[in-house]
């Protein structure tokens, strides 16, 4: 499969060279970052530590684009949404990492993905889908007197929060429990709040040093309280699922799928 990784000087961007470098089953074609980025013009492989590949990092896209099977995509909204206009009038696959999306935003790549197959996901491991799962059931299994808290940390340069995998784990307990998870999901607590409000879905966010990420799901009844946990140690798992995604995606029709479709744990 042809790809190109934008953003590729980021962190899930090198990991993404790193993989893709070592595997037989892709084949990049280009890398992106923006115009004013100091890494324009380096070779993907001096970048990461390899010897040179004769592939370098570049602004234009839309060059690039024309021998590309698919987008591997970790950067920003604003760029990812620009990236999936061009996704869908190649009618390309787009894989999004990207997390910190709006409403407004989430409904714009929704449209994108009218033309082009989109798989979007605020996390791309195994893990961490299987536990998206295992929370919807746990929050359909158990009643509402269960409090349901998403406490997650991640390293201190982490622009968004919460975390996009703590928003999906977020909104599949809200699906367990058919509730309106934008009507429920309380973000911050200060001062006097007053009583916890019954089927109110909780996010604590921490951030330091250099954790990839943690996240703990937390059901507390009375007398007893159920915990589902994920930990990741090392980025290369964000990578490997993207790849999965991409390939996976590949011959399928243009639409918008996640995780959980690829992996499929419906």
């Amino acid at each position: 499969m042809k790809i190109i990784i934008a953003g590729a000087s980021g962190r899930m961007g090198r990991e993404l060279i790193k993989k893709a470098l070592s595997s037989d089953k892709f084949t990049i074609v280009g890398a992106t970052e923006n115009p004013e980025s100091e890494y324009i013009n380096q070779d993907i492989g001096e970048l990461v530590g390899i010897k040179n590949t004769g592939i370098k990092i570049s602004s234009d896209i839309l060059y690039l684009v024309k021998e590309a099977d698919g987008i591997i995509d970790f950067t920003n909204p604003s760029t990812s949404i620009e990236n999936s206009i061009i996704a869908a009038q190649t009618r390309i696959v787009h894989v999004i990492g990207t997390t910190g999306f709006t409403n407004d935003q989430h409904e714009k790549v929704a449209l994108s993905a009218m033309h082009a197959k989109i798989v979007q996901s605020g996390n791309m491991s195994l893990g961490v889908n299987l536990l998206s799962e295992l929370t919807r059931r746990a929050a359909q299994t158990l009643n509402k007197d269960f409090d349901i808290e998403i406490i997650e940390m991640h390293h201190k340069n982490k622009i968004d929060a919460p975390s996009g995998t703590a928003l999906l784990l977020g909104k599949s307990a809200a699906k367990g429990r058919k509730i309106d998870f934008n009507k429920n999901a309380v973000y911050n607590r200060n001062s006097i709040t007053g009583e916890r409000e019954i089927n109110s879905i909780g996010f604590a966010t921490l951030r330091g040093g250099s954790i990839v990420g943690e996240h703990d799901v937390i059901f507390s009844g009375d007398g007893e309280t159920i915990k589902l946990s994920h930990s990741a140690s090392d980025r290369g798992i964000f990578a490997q699922g993207a790849l999965v995604a991409a390939l996976w995606a590949k011959d399928k029709k243009p639409g918008l799928y996640s995780m959980i479709d690829v992996l499929d744990l419906k």
